[in-house]
């Protein structure tokens, strides 16, 4: 039989046919291209029951639906039971599944029921990888050396008595997760200590079934794919792949080629030790996805997978062969005899395939598809799963691919010349992160709990509604909450001399409101769960944030944000992200030097032990990297030599505790630079204020440390301020404004924000930082740059309003949370 020559002939004969699909969520295919195989097993006429933790999702390609945790076998097996009792009229046909993670599962339902597939003993003896090669050595099947590491003391034998390099793996995991090559003893105690700390489903879901770990030397050799259909033990397919070198030393994937190229001996011997392989396991039926090498003493297998191969695996050798795995291996599982497939002619086209990942973890910025890509012929399918600013978790601290592309070719050269031409459609870059970097979870409810959450949320959804339909010349109208932090002034430590002017700031707006007619309340967000209620049961329509704390923790303030966003609830002020992203003044700068922006030279640790530029050039200004209002910030931070550098990095390390960011310092004048609005439309920059600090006594630094921001009695007095600047050239105005709204928009901020900008004595810029939640005291620089065109305190607060509610009018609801980071 040459390919599925008939297809009418194999729906006709699943017609009608009851199959049992296992697919839980995994947390490498949320839902993903999984469901594609579900809806192409429904296209061929099948009664779809799925068990699954999230077995609704799969509608309307499901029949019948079984919620059940399935990494729970007990839980599963009795809901099935429960199910099959409930609908006496269904018969099972067969059952299967098209992840790693539900094997076993699967295998315990075939013995159970008595279904065409793997009894569970030998699915669990190559589920274990270390099992596998366990019965390989003891049934004269090729096998690595290889031993199981129970604790660190059989570390001692493996250095004794292998020779490197070597792997060290998880017995049961999939998609190369936590596998890594290390060349020497020091590697090899590192890595184990690091994979036995890590390992988790939680990164690699498969690893439910077990966190056992082993080693493995390493062997040279051609690695390859064979996907097989085996019935009633006899291979009638086998589509054999060449896998590229994969980047090392975490093996991860790079191409494929389907078919191979090797040798017809080296694939006639790969498939030779397969076939001697499956029938010693006792793996008769089913869709397998065998790994091996191809090397010079001969072939090794590497693992079995008892499922289909993910990602391109399926299309290649759909294109390749014209053998359609998915309807075949739901004919095994159901019993369905299938025909031995050859091939005299070869294969109808070749398929190479090249896969996108990332060197290192951190925010997709940047990602470019041509239009083209769509439009060339050989592109089998194109598949990109991260948008503008997901995070990518790269190894060690994460297994996380962005997608893959699969193109064809009417001969290997021919393929891999169209593959260059396609990816050159297409770039991205990731801007890297410091591990300590967090991203936000996510968690899921109950039915019931989901159920109750939509009725609150469609009440809380019409404050966003009555926003953007109302009239803008309708706004004081609206209920104004202020969003803020009350304080008793009775300490004049650094934090709480900055507590007390953000108490000012909140009582300022809410009297100048009310001055103009709004109804306002006040939410002190020092008390968070009364607050979190106050603001669920009011009927305020928009909140003007200016909240700066959450448990006393400025780190926390990005979380304000997203309080509003849970309650939807409409805001002024930049989102969560935003927010979030300026506080961390490491990951700003990153964004800053990819832009081109200019910025001081800089560098940054989060340990005294990390090294520092040795390029840099003194004097140095030495930032905690994440604390605001110039908290850590003294005359005694600008340091002329190493020996002041570490006494300045112990004191933010060890003192404050948070990382330091180290600057060039730049002496010259310092520039205020407020902008309003959000899109191009309504973008505006302010008058600029200029700080000139050559009246300072000769022993101070020219910057401004907490003291000249804090304290009445200041030396800082003498600094000069100019608003608007004089005697600046026109140039220099409009490039500090263009400068600015750049770096806003990068960073994507909302309604307002004040960028702060040096320029050196021969007029060049350097942007030091923007604050999305300036000051907005009524004496404060922003008020009184609004204050030089003519608007008052009150005038400039109302002004806030209208752009958020323009904002929030011209948009869909949550628009604002997508970040715009490009």
């Amino acid at each position: 039989m040459n390919g599925n020559d008939n297809p009418d002939q194999v729906k006709s004969s699943l017609v009608a046919k009851t199959i049992l699909i296992v697919n839980s969520n995994s947390a490498n295919d949320p839902l993903h291209s999984k469901k594609l195989f579900v809806r192409k097993a429904k296209s061929l006429g099948i009664k779809i029951i799925i068990l699954s933790a999230e077995a609704s999702s799969f509608q309307p390609y499901a029949d019948y639906c079984i919620s059940a945790n399935t990494s729970n076998y007990a839980e599963s097996l009795a809901a099935l039971e429960s199910f099959l009792q409930e609908n006496p009229s269904l018969k099972l046909d067969g059952v299967a599944t098209f992840l790693e993670d539900d094997v076993l599962l699967v295998s315990k339902i075939v013995d159970r029921y008595h279904l065409a597939g793997t009894p569970f003993k030998v699915a669990n003896r190559v589920r274990n990888k270390f099992l596998f090669r366990d019965f390989c050595s003891h049934n004269n099947l090729p096998v690595i050396k290889f031993k199981e590491l129970k604790s660190a003391r059989d570390l001692e034998d493996v250095i004794n008595n292998f020779s490197f390099p070597l792997v060290v793996k998880p017995a049961y995991g999939a998609g190369s997760a936590f596998v890594m090559r290390v060349n020497d003893e020091e590697e090899l105690r590192e890595s184990y200590e690091y994979i036995k700390k890590e390992m988790s489903p939680k990164i690699e879901s498969a690893l439910t079934d077990g966190l056992a770990v082993f080693v493995e030397e390493y062997i040279d050799g051609d690695e390859v794919d064979l996907d097989i259909l085996v019935q009633n033990g006899k291979i009638k397919f086998c589509a054999i792949s060449d896998n590229g070198q994969t980047k090392e030393p975490f093996f991860i994937e790079t191409t494929r080629m389907t078919p191979s190229n090797l040798p017809n001996k080296n694939q006639a011997q790969l498939l030779s030790m397969a076939d001697e392989t499956l029938e010693k396991l006792g793996i008769l039926n089913g869709c397998i996805h065998f790994e091996a090498k191809s090397t010079p003493q001969g072939p090794m297998p590497l693992e079995i997978n008892l499922r289909l191969g993910g990602d391109e695996v399926y299309a290649s050798v759909k294109a390749a062969w014209r053998v359609d795995l998915i309807e075949n291996y739901l004919k095994i599982v159901c019993g369905l005899y299938i025909p031995k497939f050859d091939f005299p002619a070869g294969p109808y086209q070749y398929l190479v395939a090249e896969t996108f990942s990332s060197d290192h973890s951190g925010i997709l910025v940047n990602l470019e598809i041509d239009d083209q890509l769509k439009k060339m012929p050989f592109v089998e399918e194109f598949q990109f799963e991260k948008k503008i600013g997901d995070s990518v978790m790269a190894p060690p601290y994460g297994y996380e691919y962005l997608g893959w592309i699969l193109v064809s070719g009417q001969n290997p050269l021919d393929a891999q010349d169209n593959l260059r031409a396609a990816i050159k459609s297409v770039s991205y870059e990731v801007a890297k992160f410091h591990p300590a970097s967090s991203i936000g979870k996510s968690a899921r409810k109950n039915p019931f709990s989901i159920s109750m959450l939509n009725r609150e949320v469609l009440k809380r959804g019409s404050k966003i509604e009555k926003i953007r339909r109302m009239a803008v010349a309708n706004q004081r109208n609206l209920h104004i909450g202020v969003a803020c932090n009350l304080y008793d002034e009775n300490s004049q430590d650094q934090e709480s001399l900055v507590e007390n002017d953000l108490t000012v700031i909140g009582k300022e707006i809410e009297t100048a409101l009310k001055s103009r007619g709004y109804k306002v309340s006040f939410f002190d967000f020092n008390d968070l769960p009364k607050v979190f209620n106050e603001l669920k049961n009011s009927d305020v329509d928009l909140v003007f944030n200016v909240c700066e704390r959450i448990n006393n923790s400025s780190l926390l303030e990005p979380h304000v944000a997203s309080i509003f966003d849970v309650l939807q609830i409409p805001y002024t002020g930049s989102n969560p992200f935003t927010l979030g992203l300026c506080i961390d003044k490491i990951r700003v700068k990153k964004l800053l030097n990819y832009h081109k922006i200019p910025t001081p030279e800089w560098d940054y640790v989060y340990s005294l032990d990390d090294d520092v530029r040795e390029d840099l050039r003194y004097p140095l200004i030495v930032k905690p990297a994440n604390t605001d209002n110039s908290i850590g910030i003294t005359n005694d931070s600008v340091v002329r030599n190493e020996k002041e550098l570490r006494v300045q990095l112990e004191k933010v390390i060890k003192e404050i505790g948070r990382p330091a960011l180290i600057e060039e310092y730049i002496d010259g004048d310092e520039y205020d630079v407020p902008v309003i609005g959000w899109d191009d439309d309504d973008l505006r920059v302010l008058p600029l204020t200029r700080s000139i600090f050559d009246a300072l006594p000769a022993d101070k630094w020219h910057i401004y440390p907490f003291e000249a921001k804090y304290s009445d009695e200041s030396i800082y007095d003498r600094i000069i301020r100019q608003r608007p600047p004089k005697n600046i050239s026109k140039k220099l105005e409009a490039l500090l404004g263009e400068i600015a709204l750049d770096t806003y928009r990068i960073l994507d901020c909302h309604d307002y924000g004040r960028v702060e900008i040096r320029v050196d004595k021969n007029n060049n810029p350097y942007v030091l930082e923007l604050n999305p939640n300036p000051s907005l005291n009524q004496d404060g620089v922003f008020s009184a740059s609004a204050e030089v065109i003519g608007l008052d305190y009150a005038d400039f607060l109302e002004e806030i309003i209208r752009l958020a509610i323009k904002r929030y009018k011209d948009n869909p609801p949550y628009y604002h949370l997508q970040p715009n980071i490009l």
